[in-house]
């Protein structure tokens, strides 16, 4: 049997965890089965399980490669980009897979723990940019928080206004740095 390169075992991979995406984002963890993963990925069964143990697995592939991907927050101008992209069209399915993701996390420890590191990583660097304040670290965790609401009523509301939003976190910020 011919072996296969490893980009091409990559790019399997990859269309796995891209059609699970789709699947997740607009059905939910629940709702979707690794038959539906099959389907929309277009890989046979048998080579969706050779790179994944199951539905878990795959969640877990997703969101460990979010804290890969994620944009490192050096500076406030980084951070209102950071919100900025919560408003881009392109990253709607995104944005309701990452509720999906902070549900599943209150069901499963595996899930929790890799959503706290994505968490907790930013909010150590937060903390470290917001050193002047009397507890940078709530105030990282309150800049979080302002993400997180902005993902749930973005994914919520396709109605909020993500530039006046970021202007009024601009506002904030100014009084802080």
């Amino acid at each position: 049997m011919p072996k296969v390169s490893a980009s091409y075992l990559a790019a399997r991979r990859r269309q796995i965890l891209d059609a699970a995406g789709r699947c997740f984002a607009r059905d939910g963890f629940h709702r979707t089965s690794m038959q539906d993963i099959v389907r929309e990925s277009g890989i046979s069964a048998g080579l969706v399980y050779r790179y994944f143990t199951g539905k878990d697995d795959v969640i877990a592939a997703i969101v460990d490669e979010w804290h890969d991907q994620r944009e490192s927050i050096k500076d406030a101008a980084s951070y209102l980009s950071y919100l900025r992209s919560v408003g881009d069209p392109a990253n709607a399915s995104r944005l309701r897979l990452g509720v999906q993701v902070w549900a599943e996390a209150l069901r499963d420890p595996a899930i929790l723990a890799l959503s706290r590191r994505n968490v907790d990583d930013p909010r150590a660097a937060a903390a470290a940019l917001l050193s002047s304040a009397p507890d940078p670290d709530a105030m990282a965790r309150v800049f979080i928080a302002i993400y997180q609401g902005l993902v749930l009523q973005t994914a919520w509301d396709e109605t909020v206004d993500n530039e006046a939003f970021v202007a009024a976190v601009s506002l904030l910020l100014d009084q802080l740095i």
